[in-house]
This record gives structure tokens, C-alpha cells and sequence, in this order.
């Protein structure tokens, strides 16, 4: 046999081998994609989830034109239950327990809102990371306060509160996650006898942790 055709075969045979093996495209996927639409991929394999915050709170001065009440600062404490819709929505129901203090009188109580919250998780709708551990978040809470006052006395012990939030989640993972926020914390008057119209209010700082299930 001609030696040019013998090594023309030789290197023919790896390219019919080739043709008849039936190539396979892997599929990569990331741990949280469980269906085909990504929007909601994360809130189908973790629905709800359980958290707790400690709050740093600078509540604000307040003056009705008579009585200047200086606010201090105080610490509380938040317990959160939530739900996802999507993984870019979520519903919080929400207990805080308030301690706030001016330099006439201090205020105790507690506090139930519902928070709606929008988190930007980018990776869920354009897969430009492999998994997004920093999740930033902005909300909105409305909800009752039950008040109890100290060295005065409060006509209305109920009253709205009002709250704006955002913040930042850091997700060590599926299933636990650290919250670094803020919130901006507004309560009705609940009138007190020595300041006839004042709505306390209070820059929150806050940080705490998530579970989901």
C-alpha cells in the first residue's frame, strides 16, 4: 500500500469516529433554579423564612410650639416572619418592641407592622453572577402600636405607625442570611398630657440574621 495513503487514512479515521459518537450539551445549573422561570426560582425552593434584628434607635426631638422634648437614643429589639411571592417580592409580618426616650418622659411598647419588600436580587432575572450574595432591599411598613408612657400620662395607648426600610442581606448560603438595615420609624400622636401633638419618631439602625425554609 502506497505509504501516502496509509497516512491519509490514519488521519481520516479520528474524524468518522467522531461523526458517529452523539454529543451531549450539559445543562448548568445554578442550586436555586428549580423551574424554568428564574423570577421565582429561589421563592419556590425557600417559600418562608424567620429572622430576628436588634435596632439601634436616635429618636428625634419634637416641639409644639410650648414643650421641646430632646429625644435619645435607645435599643430594641425586631422579630420578622416572612413569605415570598417572587424572589424579587416579599411580605413581613413584623413584632418590634419600642423603648424611646425624650428628656421629659420615656415611652414602652410594641409594635406589629406588614412590610412589603422589594429585594434586587439581579441574578434571578439576568444570571449575571452564579449565585448573588449581596441582596440590597427597600420596603414600605404599616402597622398598630400599643404604648405605655413613663412620667406622664398617654390618652391613647393605640395608635398608626408608619415605617420606611431598606438595607442590605449578606447570604452565607441557601438557608441563612445577615441583614444590615435602616428603618424610618413614624407613630401617630398617641397625646401625651405634656405634649399635646407629638408623633415620635426615630432613625433605626439595625442588623440580625434570616433563616429560610
Amino acid at each position: 500500500m502506497n505509504i501516502k495513503y496509509l497516512i491519509a487514512m490514519i488521519t481520516f479515521m479520528p474524524c468518522v469516529a467522531s461523526a458517529a459518537i452523539p454529543y451531549r450539551v450539559q445543562q448548568v445549573r445554578t442550586p436555586h433554579d428549580t423551574r424554568e422561570s428564574d423570577t421565582a426560582a429561589f421563592a419556590d425552593a425557600h417559600r418562608f423564612y424567620v429572622g430576628g434584628m436588634y435596632d439601634f434607635s436616635m429618636w428625634l426631638s419634637d416641639n409644639d410650639g410650648t414643650t421641646h422634648a430632646g429625644g435619645k437614643n435607645t435599643s430594641s429589639f425586631d422579630a420578622v416572619v416572612g413569605v415570598r411571592a417572587l424572589d424579587t417580592f416579599r411580605l413581613e409580618l413584623d413584632y418590634t418592641h419600642i423603648r424611646a426616650k425624650w428628656n421629659t418622659f420615656s415611652l414602652t411598647g410594641n409594635a406589629a407592622f406588614i412590610n412589603a419588600i422589594v429585594d434586587a436580587r439581579i441574578d434571578s432575572l439576568y444570571r449575571i453572577f452564579y449565585r448573588q450574595h449581596i441582596v440590597p432591599y427597600v420596603g414600605v411598613g404599616a402597622g398598630l402600636s400599643w404604648n405605655d408612657a413613663d412620667g406622664t400620662e398617654i390618652s391613647h395607648d393605640m395608635s398608626p405607625a408608619f415605617a420606611a426600610l431598606g438595607g442590605v442581606a449578606v447570604e452565607l448560603g441557601e438557608y441563612f442570611a445577615i441583614d444590615f438595615g435602616y428603618r424610618y420609624l413614624y407613630m401617630v400622636s398617641p397625646r401625651f398630657d405634656v405634649v399635646s401633638d407629638m408623633n415620635p419618631r426615630a432613625h433605626q439602625f439595625r442588623v440580625g440574621a434570616r433563616v429560610n425554609f
